[in-house]
This record gives structure tokens, C-alpha cells and sequence, in this order.
């Protein structure tokens, strides 16, 4: 079954939260502080997901996101009243599996869970599926109908960046902050667009077409969520 602990000090959203999670099957373990979250994180490693309000009695929840982390590298999805683009992009940054803002929707929240232990599942097996492809993550080779497509390594960087976040929107500044080349050169903005067609060019069935890496209008790139 899988396990998955909140951490929110409201707690109508808690035990609301509490009562549909347990509706889908999943066993759930809450509080409304850190240092209590801490605590059954290491006396339950078996945790499959936390979810961690920003704004708690007892710390921030940005600022302890890496305490979590080194008792357990297990999915973390940020729960926050803030939707300030610039605090989305901080937790993103941080390493954070998703970003929730409030109010939401309990089904999207769900949804999104599951979309974060699919991704988990596929990473663990390292192997990923998307339509056609079959990236190898220890070989950091993709292949398109079995045959490998041949991505350069900058190329693979980009991709493999958008094919381990399905379904989540990378904005362009977020790819170029990731996609540093050996020199430690930044890639700038018109080359990132020219990997993007590049890579296209190889893995989709009509690159002026793209099923698989999509153009968010105003904001960048995502590779749609295939199950």
C-alpha cells in the first residue's frame, strides 16, 4: 500500500486531505509540524510521498526540504498559499517533485500523486516509456522503435530533464539554468530553441507536428503524460 505523509498545520485541509487520500486506497500519516514529520519519516521509511506546507509552526518548509531528503530521497510536493512565479520556480529548483498552491482541487492533487509515483516507479526501473521511445537511463541512450536515435549529450540533458517531469511545464529559464555544457558555458535562449527542433527532428513522427515534446505558448516546454 502505498504511504504517504502530510505535513500541514491547517488541519481542515489535513484530515480533508486525510479523508479522500485514504478514499484512493492510500495509507496516510499527518501532522502539522516539522519536527514531527522528521520523526516518522525515519520510523516509517517506507514513505512513498510527503507532502510539505511552506509556511509551518515550526520552520519553513523550503528551508528543511533537505532534511527530509537525506533521511530518504522519497518524492516531496509542496503545499503553499504562495503562487508567486518566483516561489514556484525556488521550490522546482530545490529538487522539489511538484508545487501545489491553495486552494486546489483534491482530484488535480490526486492526480498529481499518482503522476509523481508513476514517474518514481519508471526511474527506479530506469527504463522510461514515452509512446514509441524507450529511454535507458544507464546507458543515457534513447531509442525510438528500438533503433537508438543518437541524441548528443546536450541533447539528451534537455530531454531527459522534460521526460522525468511528464506533464510538467519547464519554462525556458528553468531549461537554460539546467542545461550548463562542459565548459560551463550558459546555453542561451536561441540556441536552447535550435536543440529543441533538433531533438524533434529525432524522436517525433512529424516534428512540425510534435506529439511528444509540446510548446506551452508563453512559457516553454512540456513532454505530455503518457501512462
Amino acid at each position: 500500500m502505498i504511504k504517504i505523509l502530510i505535513i500541514e498545520d491547517d488541519e481542515t485541509i489535513r484530515m480533508g486531505l486525510k479523508y479522500y487520500l485514504e478514499n484512493e486506497s492510500f495509507k496516510v500519516l499527518e501532522t502539522g509540524l516539522i519536527t514531527n514529520g522528521l520523526k516518522m519519516l525515519e520510523n516509517n521509511i517506507d514513505i512513498d510521498v510527503i507532502l510539505l506546507d511552506i509556511n509551518l509552526p515550526d520552520g519553513n518548509g523550503f528551508d528543511q526540504f533537505l532534511e527530509f531528503k537525506k533521511i530518504k530521497d522519497v518524492p516531496i510536493i509542496f503545499l503553499t498559499a504562495n503562487d508567486l512565479e518566483v516561489s514556484i520556480i525556488r521550490g522546482l529548483d530545490m529538487g522539489a517533485d511538484d508545487y501545489v498552491t491553495k486552494p486546489f482541487r483534491t482530484l488535480e492533487l490526486i492526480s498529481r500523486i499518482k503522476n509523481v509515483l508513476r514517474r518514481q516507479s519508471k526511474i527506479d526501473s530506469n527504463i522510461i516509456k514515452i509512446k514509441d521511445l524507450v529511454i535507458d537511463l544507464k546507458q543515457a541512450k534513447v531509442f525510438k522503435n528500438g533503433i537508438d536515435v543518437m541524441l548528443t549529450a546536450l541533447e539528451y540533458k534537455v530531454f531527459i530533464n522534460l521526460a522525468l517531469n511528464q506533464g510538467q511545464v519547464f519554462t525556458r529559464e528553468k531549461l537554460l539554468a539546467d542545461i550548463w555544457d562542459v565548459n560551463e558555458d550558459f546555453v542561451n535562449d536561441n540556441t536552447l530553441t535550435v536543440y529543441i527542433k533538433r531533438i524533434r527532428e529525432k524522436i517525433e513522427d512529424n516534428p512540425l507536428n510534435p506529439k511528444i515534446i509540446i510548446t506551452v505558448r508563453g512559457l516553454g516546454y512540456k513532454v505530455e503524460t503518457y501512462a
